[in-house]
């Protein structure tokens, strides 16, 4: 089930986004001793993060994977380790372990092997941030590309290689029930154009033309989606 939550700005809604965040990860230390948060890379987080880095929390305590990565070391500009390392494992959160979706192999696929152990040791995730893009993607399970059907599998392995048709870079990517299984799923969108996909989104169930409504349209994993106009 999916809800809506709308913010006025990006400063509102980064302000209860937050709140929430750190509320979760509080009570996940408290009632198991550890706290597990997937992110996302790109733009719209940015300022979320540095709200979030910010805030008083046992972040020793706390784990930070992303929800994908392009295949690039971490020096790299378009690397999304580095924007989160350079944002969110900042300030008070730079005590917060960091478990990593690159290796240094030759691409994501023969590095998919060292991945995987990584990702499939880990607990269930208490908080999983998503973005969306405009063709409807979220993570690296892009529509088109040719792992998407086993990336969206119930049977699909905790993190798969990516080679997206339209976007560059190989990516490694958490797959759908992976982070299904998570105790709270939000889907962070800033902007008009966001809230347009979102609708076209909503109105049809073809998850390969549009790998977002497999979780907007799930019937059980409960969605909060986080809105801004701007």
């Amino acid at each position: 089930m999916m809800q809506l939550q709308q913010f006025g700005n990006t400063d509102a809604l980064n302000a209860d986004f937050a709140a929430r965040l750190v509320d979760i990860l509080q009570q996940a230390i408290e009632q198991r001793g550890a706290a597990y948060l997937v992110v996302s890379g790109g733009k719209t987080p940015q300022a979320l993060f540095n709200t979030l880095s910010n805030t008083e929390l046992a972040w020793d305590k706390v784990t930070v994977l992303l929800a994908d990565d392009r295949w690039l070391d971490v020096s790299q500009a378009d690397s999304n380790e580095r924007l989160v390392k350079a944002t969110l494992l900042q300030n008070k959160a730079s005590n917060a372990r960091f478990i990593s979706l690159y290796a240094d192999t030759a691409s994501a696929f023969t590095g998919a092997a060292e991945v995987l152990p990584r990702i499939s040791a880990l607990p269930t995730f208490d908080a999983v941030i998503l973005g969306m893009g405009e063709d409807g993607h979220t993570a690296s399970l892009f529509p088109c590309s040719a792992q998407i059907e086993e990336g969206l599998s119930d049977g699909a392995p905790a993190v798969l290689a990516v080679e997206p048709q339209t976007a560059p870079y190989q990516r490694m990517s958490l797959s759908l029930p992976r982070l299904l299984d998570s105790r709270h799923i939000f889907l962070h969108l800033v902007g008009s154009n966001k809230l347009t996909v979102l609708n076209k989104a909503m109105a049809e169930h073809d998850v390969l033309a549009m790998p977002i409504r497999a979780f907007l349209h799930h019937p059980v994993a409960q969605v909060t989606v986080m809105y801004s106009d701007n």
